[in-house]
């Protein structure tokens, strides 16, 4: 006789897989639950079950008569993870036999398992997510930061502070994988001269896995042991260490695993040492020269590099990747010229650094940026390593990246959609059809769902303010932040890194102009920021005290407000409740700028320069533009004419838009504009289009290619 589960091992079970991430009809259970715990956990269902008596927990069940929502949840669960999947299973091929490795220095996946900082991180997770839901044999590589990135508080001059706390692994969906014995599993990498032993952590994602390596075992000196503690932390020569764990301790982890790659894809520069660690191994099993080994290892590389700022690309000194990696040079039988010439331009000046990119470039044989422009500028910054092409030869080409839909649409979002495009319109995503039925939708039911969520997103800001470490206007003379938000008026999110090329005070350039729109008595703008500075950034971190010195001026209304401790849940409420979404880094330094597509999906309206996705996206009527991508060399010259562009386009087109109410109180020209939004941009800039993309375009012929040989 088989007996059903109680809901607390139901609800115990469910989140054993990150899949609850992506879901968040489970998440609006928990929250029935207890919905004050749900949101001091941090929405982590973990956390959430150990901070709630169980006998207090099935209570509460019952009352809210969730028992038959938890078990289809659990049923619902149980079904993804054994399913075949989609069509995409069948178009993966031989990758069932040969997975995709893919190595990330950071994985962003959900605000409870804090191992990223940004962009970078949030598109791994999306990644794994999308190989799970088209079925495609992915597994990711990563290191585990037991601090993760650090915490953001705000003083009261407003300056950022860095703050670092141990993550409780106990309230975490991963688990430490063991030997035989029941030991815990080691990989052990050879690094400077000695051993470094690490255990391996596993995180299920759906169908997929995520693997993450921790220098925190006892056997290792204290100096080893926190060498994954933090992510982006330390000096160079602790950056050096962490990405020969990363890249090594990768293929090594793989082999213990007993995994046999048929693709390895490097998500930016900072694994590219796996490539050297591949070589030797097949050095020594085949006995085959360096340059054979390089040439069957390249095959089956794709790299993907997501900084067109030539200050984003890891360097090292030459003496760094001595110490750190003789014994490995010595496998590869390769002189110090060699050696260095791997990441360098030019083999011959040693004036020249180490290049984590350089070195990626030249050990892959599918590289790609991440849009069609960052393509352009790839070719262009990397050219000198192919001298014999023409610039629009080089072999550097682009997938420009998307979403994961279901992580950030918002739940009112989704059932509208469900209504309007049928229970099936997420697998075929990709397709611009699978849209088609939101141009019948009614621009009440559009509206009400937006202001829905507009008025949620307020709630969450003046819940922040009240409870966030940051200046609250307590002062005499300074206004509460936020006190002045209202929900008529336009509301523009800016939330990203506040590095200094993505220009977060633009808007504040001209004071008098910046009071005028805020001030307006007929159509007034109000703005919610958030965002980190890298705690070596100076003038990143400039830019947050002006920002945060406008939220308590007088001057402001209270209109401008700073939410500290960016991460993905601030970042979900933002994109699903502005209006519109600001984005105005300096042209051509915008890889691609994914935050703009998470709010396409929501009826988001992008206010953005032509750079990125964006250029390849903007019509003239699905968003706004600022300027028309034109290029100055200087940058001061470059801020005057955009911020003038900026200021034209809201006072000119965005506010005059938005403040046109018909008769029936509908912003009608506005809701045409938010629908076209989602018809033209949903389907391109999604991450099931872009794993496709992969699938197609690299994984499958770099499999075959493998094969083929």
């Amino acid at each position: 006789m088989v007996t059903t589960p109680a809901p607390v091992d139901c609800l115990r079970e469910l989140t054993r897989n990150m899949w609850w991430c992506w879901n968040p009809d489970i998440w609006q259970i928990f929250s029935s639950i207890d919905a004050d715990l749900w949101r001091e956990t941090n929405q982590n269902p973990i956390a959430f079950l150990d901070g709630i008596d169980d006998d207090v927990l099935q209570e509460r069940v019952r009352r809210g008569a969730l028992t038959s929502r938890i078990r289809q949840a659990l049923r619902r669960q149980r079904n993804y993870v054994a399913a075949s999947g989609p069509q995409a299973n069948m178009l993966a091929g031989p990758l069932h036999q040969a997975p995709v490795a893919y190595f990330c220095a950071e994985f962003g996946l959900h605000e409870s398992l804090p191992i990223y900082s940004g962009g970078l991180g949030v598109l791994a997770g999306d990644h794994l997510k999308a190989a799970s839901d088209l079925a495609v044999p992915l597994v990711g590589i990563g290191l585990f930061y037991a601090e993760g990135y650090f915490q953001q508080g705000i003083d009261e001059n407003g300056q950022q502070r860095e703050y670092y706390g141990r993550t409780n692994v106990d309230t975490l969906a991963i688990r430490k994988l063991t030997d035989d014995g029941g030991e815990p599993m080691e990989i052990n990498v050879e690094l400077a001269g000695r051993t470094i032993t690490m255990h391996v952590w596993q995180a299920p994602i759906g169908r997929s896995s995520l693997y993450l390596l921790d220098c925190d075992v006892e056997s290792n000196a204290d100096e080893d042991r926190r060498l994954t503690t933090q992510l982006y932390g330390g000096d160079q020569r602790t950056r050096i260490r962490q990405e020969v764990l990363l890249g090594i301790g990768g293929v090594l982890l793989l082999e213990r695993l007993g995994i046999r790659p048929g693709v390895y894809h490097l998500n930016e520069g900072h694994s590219a040492f796996a490539t050297l660690e591949l070589c030797a191994r097949l050095m020594e099993q085949e006995d085959v020269a360096f340059e054979e080994a390089r040439n069957r290892i390249s095959k089956k590389t794709v790299f993907t590099t997501h900084t067109p700022v030539p200050a984003g690309h890891d360097r090292f000194a030459p003496e760094m990747i001595d110490e750190a990696l003789d014994s490995l040079r010595q496998r590869l039988r390769l002189d110090l010229r060699q050696f260095h010439g791997l990441g360098r331009i030019d083999l011959d000046d040693p004036d020249e650094l180490f290049c984590m990119t350089v070195l990626a470039m030249k050990m892959s044989d599918y590289r790609n940026g991440v849009s069609h422009l960052h393509g352009q500028v790839s070719r262009r910054m990397w050219s000198d390593l192919w001298p014999q092409h023409r610039e629009a030869e080089v072999p550097i080409r682009h997938v420009t990246n998307g979403v994961h839909v279901s992580s950030f649409l918002a739940g009112q979002m989704k059932s509208l959609y469900d209504r309007h495009l049928g229970p099936d319109w997420m697998a075929h995503m990709e397709e611009p059809e699978a849209w088609a039925g939101l141009a019948d939708v009614d621009p009440g039911e559009l509206w009400e769902t937006h202001q829905v969520l507009k008025a949620r997103l307020l709630d969450f800001v003046k819940h922040r303010v009240a409870t966030q470490d940051a200046p609250g206007g307590d002062k005499s003379g300074q206004i509460v932040p936020g006190s002045g938000m209202k929900q008529e008026i336009l509301t523009i999110g800016f939330a990203r890194r506040f590095a200094t090329y993505k220009r977060a005070d633009l808007i504040m350039r001209d004071l008098d102009r910046f009071r005028g729109l805020l001030g307006d008595e007929e159509r007034p703008i109000q703005l919610i920021y958030s965002g980190k500075a890298h705690p070596a950034d100076e003038n990143g971190q400039a830019l947050i005290k002006r920002i945060v010195e406008r939220t308590t001026d007088p001057e402001f209304f209270g209109r401008v407000v700073f939410l500290s401790d960016y991460d993905m849940n601030i970042a979900r409420h933002m994109v699903q409740g502005v209006d519109v979404w600001l984005n105005n880094p300096r042209r051509p330094q915008e890889a691609c700028g994914t935050s703009g597509q998470k709010v396409v999906l929501n009826g988001v309206l992008n206010c953005s320069v032509l750079d990125g996705w964006y250029a390849e996206g903007y019509d003239g009527k699905n968003g706004f533009a600022i300027g028309d991508g034109r290029e100055f060399t200087v940058p001061e010259k470059q801020d005057a004419h955009d911020s003038d562009a900026l200021y034209r386009v809201l006072e000119e087109e965005v506010l005059p838009l938005y403040y046109e109410i018909g008769s029936d109180g509908l912003r009608r020209a506005w809701i045409e504009r938010m629908k076209w939004g989602i018809l033209s941009l949903g389907w391109r800039y999604n991450a099931q289009r872009m794993l496709l993309d992969y699938l197609h375009n690299a994984y499958l012929p770099a499999v075959g290619a493998t094969t083929a040989s």
